[in-house]
């Protein structure tokens, strides 16, 4: 018996390539619990919670509806005017109520410069809301692939 004979080991290489059949079992396990953990996640308590009806409050300000068309003219609540003239415009809405808002319906074709113009002359004057209005009959003719009908 010789204890010290290591040539039985010289013609062995050493191994190189993992052993990934632990991992896949212990992932299979933890597959296995969150099946079982999962449904009893997302159980819910049925309450029945009172009914009531009630209409939302809103308080109604002075809106300016303001339009810009594809070619780059502009309409104050319908009536035209020029780019020279919003600034007076604005700063007189201003002084009337501090919480006039700026709705601004812009045409898809228009410049985008036109509507940047617009917002900075709004806010310079002193309008701090400012908001878009969009159509949402074209939102859905655009899901949908079908063009909206216009008047």
């Amino acid at each position: 018996m010789a204890f010290g004979d290591s040539t039985r080991y010289q013609s062995k290489t050493a191994m190189t390539e993992i052993n990934v059949v632990p991992l896949v079992d212990v992932m299979l396990v933890l597959l296995i619990i969150f099946m079982i953990t999962a449904p009893l996640l997302t159980h819910s308590v049925k309450v029945d919670l009172p009914k009531a009806s009630s209409t939302p409050s809103q308080t109604k300000s002075e809106n300016i509806e303001f339009a810009i068309r594809a070619d780059g003219s502009f309409y104050w609540g319908g009536e035209p005017v020029t780019l020279d003239q919003l600034p007076a415009r604005f700063a007189a809405a201003v002084e009337q109520s501090d919480k006039t808002e700026l709705h601004i319906r812009a045409d898809r074709d228009s410049h985008y410069e036109l509507v940047a113009k617009v917002m900075s002359i709004a806010a310079s004057a002193g309008l701090v809301r400012i908001g878009f209005v969009t159509d949402p009959n074209e939102l859905k003719a655009a899901d949908t692939g079908t063009t909206p009908d216009h008047p």
